[in-house]
C-alpha cells in the first residue's frame, strides 16, 4: 500500500546490516560515480550560478560544498552538490516502462544530512538504500510523466525518505516530512519539452532541497498531510493516478540502475556506443556520411528523438545533451561522447551541425516491447554517399544492468572526472574511503571533498 505510514514504517525496518554484499557494493558503486561526477562539473555556469545563490542565502553552516570553503546549511548544501552531481547528465538512470529517474539524484542530500549529524558511514549505506528503493517503486509504479508531471517530482519524496533515515527521524516526524514534501512540491514537464533550457540539469537539485528543508521542518515539529497519497485531492489524485508499491527492506532496486558510460541522455547510451563502434571497426569520415537512421523505443523516441519538440535545433548544451541527432553526430564525428561534446565552440561547428541534419529517428513498437522487458535496444543504419549501408544492432551497452560496470570501471571514470581537480594522491583517499566505506564516517568524506 503506497502512504506515509508504509514508507516511514519502510525506513525504520531497513538496516544496513540485513543488507546483502552485492547491494552494499553497488551502493558504493552509486557513492563513489556520483562524487566523481559531482568534481568534474565544478566551474560549469549554472552550478556557479546555484554556489552563489546558496552561499548568498546560507553563510555559515555545518554543511560542506564539494570543491568549495565554504560551509552552508543542509538544504543548500543538498541543492548545490546535486547540481554538481546531475548538472553534466552523466549520473545513473533507474529504467522503468514509463519513467527515468535519476537515482543518484539523492546522494548528495543524503550526505549533506549525514554531516550534519556525524552519521557514520554505514548509515550512509543505508539511508542511499532506502531512497533508491524508494524511487525505483515510484518509477516503476507510479508514472508521472505522461500526465505532466517532471521526474523530480518522485526525487523530492526519496530524498525526503533517505534524508529522513540518515537524520534519524521518529515515525511521525518521518510521516510529516514525506507529506510536507510530496504536497507543496510537484514539478512541471515542461522543464523537458519544447526549447530546453539549463533548468533541466538544475530540476533535480532544487527537488533535493526541497526534500531535505521538508524533513528540517518536520524534525522541528511541523505538521504534514499524512494522508498526501490516499487523502482527497492528494497524490493518488491529482499527480499520479491509483498504484501501489512494495518496498523491499532488502533494497535490491539499486540492482535496476544503470551507470552511464558516455556524457549522453540515458535513453542515448546504447545508440552512442552503437555508432562509435561503427566510425571505429569501419573507420568512417564523416563526410563520407548520406544519412544516419535509428530505430529506437517509445521513450528515446519522445524525449530526446524529437517526440517532445525537434531536435535537430540546437545550441546550447542543455538542447545538445537531449537531442539525438545531435550526439549521434558529434560521437560519429569524435568517436567519444565525453563533456567536451557539450563545448560551446564544439556545438556550433559546421561538422556537426550539419551531420545532424541528416539523422532520422523512428519508434519501432518491437524495441519497445524490448525496453519494457529490460533491455535498451537500438537499431542504427549508417548509409554513406557511395550507398554503402554500414548497421549495427544493440540490446544495451556497457554499465546497463544487463551488463553492468564493475569496480574497475567505476574507479576508472571517477579517475577521468576528477583528474583535473585533485592530485593523484586525493583521488586515491577518495577512492579508498568510498571502497571501505562501513569503516568511515560521512565527515571523512567530505574533508577530502571540500
Amino acid at each position: 500500500m503506497a502512504s506515509t505510514e508504509t514508507v516511514a514504517n519502510f525506513v525504520q525496518d531497513v538496516h544496513y546490516d540485513t543488507f546483502d554484499d552485492d547491494v552494499v557494493e553497488e551502493l558504493k558503486k552509486r557513492v563513489l560515480d556520483s562524487v566523481g561526477i559531482g568534481v568534474g562539473a565544478l566551474g560549469e555556469t549554472p552550478v556557479e550560478v546555484v554556489a552563489d545563490t546558496a552561499t548568498d542565502v546560507s553563510s555559515e553552516g555545518s554543511c560542506g560544498l564539494w570543491g568549495r570553503s565554504e560551509s552552508v546549511s543542509a538544504s543548500q548544501a543538498a541543492m548545490h552538490n546535486t547540481a554538481l552531481t546531475r548538472y553534466l547528465d552523466y549520473m545513473d538512470s533507474f529504467l522503468a516502462p514509463g519513467e527515468t529517474p535519476h537515482p543518484s539524484d539523492n546522494i548528495a542530500s543524503v550526505i549533506a544530512c549525514g554531516e550534519r549529524v556525524d552519521a557514520s558511514g554505514k548509515d550512509l549505506i543505508e539511508a542511499v538504500g532506502v531512497a533508491y528503493e524508494l524511487q525505483g517503486e515510484l518509477a516503476w509504479n507510479a508514472p508521472v510523466r505522461d500526465k505532466g508531471w517532471d521526474h523530480v517530482t518522485h526525487t523530492v519524496l526519496s530524498v525526503a525518505t533517505g534524508s529522513g533515515a540518515i537524520l534519524d527521524l521518529d515515525h511521525e516526524q518521518l510521516r510529516n516530512a514525506i507529506g510536507i514534501a510530496g504536497t507543496a512540491h510537484n514539478a512541471l514537464r515542461v522543464t523537458r519539452t519544447g526549447g530546453i533550457n539549463e533548468w533541466k540539469g538544475i530540476a533535480s537539485a532544487n527537488a533535493a532541497r526541497n526534500g531535505v528543508y521538508s524533513c528540517l521542518l518536520a524534525e522541528n515539529g511541523m505538521e504534514g498531510p499524512k494522508n498526501l497519497f490516499e487523502g482527497q485531492k492528494g497524490w493518488k489524485h491529482i499527480v499520479s493516478g491509483e498504484f501501489d508499491i512494495d518496498l523491499d527492506r532488502g533494497c535490491e532496486r539499486v540492482f535496476d540502475t544503470m551507470t552511464k558510460r558516455y556524457v549522453a541522455e540515458t535513453y542515448a547510451q546504447s545508440a552512442v556506443e552503437g555508432i562509435i563502434d561503427l566510425a571505429q571497426k569501419h573507420d568512417i569520415n564523416h563526410d563520407a556520411v548520406e544519412s544516419i537512421h535509428l530505430d529506437t523505443f517509445h521513450g528515446a523516441k519522445l524525449i530526446i528523438g524529437g517526440g517532445e519538440g525537434d531536435r535537430h535545433d540546437v545550441e546550447t548544451k542543455a538542447q545538445a545533451d537531449h537531442s539525438l541527432p545531435y550526439m549521434l553526430a558529434a560521437a560519429l564525428i569524435d568517436r567519444e561522447m565525453t563533456n567536451d561534446a557539450y563545448d560551446p565552440d564544439r556545438i556550433q561547428r559546421d561538422d556537426v551541425q550539419s551531420l545532424l541534419q541528416t539523422v532520422t529517428v523512428t519508434e519501432d513498437t518491437d524495441l519497445t516491447d524490448r525496453f519494457e522487458a529490460g533491455e535498451m535496444p537500438a537499431n542504427l543504419t549508417i548509409t554513406l554517399t557511395d550507398g554503402t549501408e554500414l548497421e549495427v544492432l544493440k540490446d544495451d551497452f556497457q554499465g546497463h544492468p544487463n551488463n553492468p560496470m564493475d569496480w574497475e570501471q567505476v574507479e576508472e571514470k571517477f579517475e577521468v572526472m576528477t583528474r583535473d581537480r585533485y592530485d593523484e594522491e586525493r583521488r586515491s583517499k577518495i577512492i579508498k574511503t568510498v571502497k571501505n566505506l562501513e569503516t568511515h564516517t560521512v565527515s571523512d568524506l567530505i574533508d577530502l571533498l571540500v
